[in-house]
């Protein structure tokens, strides 16, 4: 018997709920261990930390704090992240680089046994960067399906158990175009079609960039139709989306707009929006933080579970990249005296992010530390 779920299709001039029959779970999917996994990740008031930054992204910040760009350096700050004392306590999963799977403390222990030890699901980034999207000025496309099936293999045998694909998409007066968006979405569910078949849990994220002078109106539209999209393409490439986390932007003015939102109207957009786009079977949604400061990345999150605590079908939590490391960047420094100072900020930075997702956060408790 086929289950019915909602799949909202878009097209340009309107939206509509269409039921479609979700598929069974295909044979060679292993669904009990995607399962485990899912459970795992969402584990009590707990969030990912998205660990995964490119060569590129982690030299640019270690030059901007003044910290020598070279792969000791890298591994040392990895070093760092992973070994923060109770960790586990505020993270159940960390999104690795392909350079990081294989790095170790400097006694030797590979870092992902490091995150396994401390109750921490090792994850990992597999998408190969963007370029620029032929016959479509001014839009990206992601790389990296090809040779991805054996690469996935490889990266389940090293023990990570879900993985990440990003897609980017620019807004302007006339972007994005429908091609954009459903080249970079396709993309995204042959990505997740091939995760499961290697016994591990997509995280598909279709990132609404902040650049530009865009008001929130326009964020939320553009959102909920790359949504949309998404849902569509993972439904027609045979992925089962009980399996599968979504990873959105919240719904925010560009950055370069004049008239800022307020948290709670950030809050009710960002869930008005999944509501709209996102299939309730969908297990968890974990939140990336884009450009936000670290503070307003909680707090958005927070007013979230404030505004809508137990009325939401899906989990919502945090998969925040530089609003928890950067602060501990800035006091690491580089350097081996630096490194407790800079473990407690990293896990007070953690911490502060589980009680938003209790809805229990308050901009008094920044001033603990």
């Amino acid at each position: 018997m086929l289950n019915l779920y909602v799949v909202i299709l878009f097209n340009l001039k309107r939206a509509a709920c269409i039921p479609i029959p979700q598929k069974e779970v295909p044979i060679f999917m292993k669904s009990k261990e995607l399962s485990n996994t899912i459970n795992a990740l969402f584990a009590a008031d707990k969030g990912l930390l998205a660990m995964d930054e490119s060569l590129a992204t982690c030299n640019k910040r270690f030059e901007e704090a003044g910290i020598p760009q070279t792969i000791e350096y890298r591994r040392a700050y990895r070093e760092m992240i992973v070994t923060t004392p109770g960790l586990g306590k505020c993270i159940s999963g960390a999104i690795l680089f392909d350079e990081t799977i294989y790095q170790s403390t400097k006694e030797g222990v590979l870092f992902i046994d490091v995150l396994k030890k401390a109750g921490i699901v090792p994850g990992i980034k597999v998408d190969e960067g963007t370029t620029d999207l032929a016959g479509f000025p001014g839009e990206k496309i992601t790389m990296g399906l090809d040779g991805l099936k054996e690469r996935l293999a490889k990266y389940y045998e090293l023990g990570a158990r879900f993985a990440k694909w990003r897609a980017v998409i620019n807004i302007s007066t006339v972007l994005p175009s429908r091609g954009c968006i459903e080249a970079n979405m396709h993309a995204l569910a042959r990505y997740a079609a091939l995760c499961q078949e290697a016994g591990i849990v997509p995280i598909v994220e279709p990132e609404v960039l902040m650049d530009g002078p865009h008001d929130l109106k326009r964020c939320f539209d553009v959102t909920a139709k790359v949504q949309r999209t998404l849902f569509e393409q993972l439904y027609l490439q045979n992925v089962n989306i009980k399996y599968v986390i979504l990873k959105p932007n919240m719904i925010l003015p560009g950055l370069s707009n004049p008239k800022p939102a307020s948290i709670d109207k950030v809050a009710e957009a960002t869930v008005n929006c999944l509501l709209q786009s996102v299939p309730a079977i969908v297990p968890g949604v974990a939140f990336l933080s884009g450009g936000q400061s670290a503070e307003l990345a909680t707090a958005h999150l927070n007013a979230m579970h404030v505004k809508f605590k137990g009325k939401l079908p899906w989990a919502l939590t945090f998969s925040f990249a530089r609003a928890i490391q950067q602060p501990a960047l800035e006091i690491w420094k580089g350097k081996d005296e630096n490194v407790a100072a800079a473990q407690k900020m990293l896990y007070h930075r953690a911490s502060l992010d589980n009680a938003a997702r209790r809805g229990e956060y308050k901009p008094e408790m920044e001033k603990v530390f």
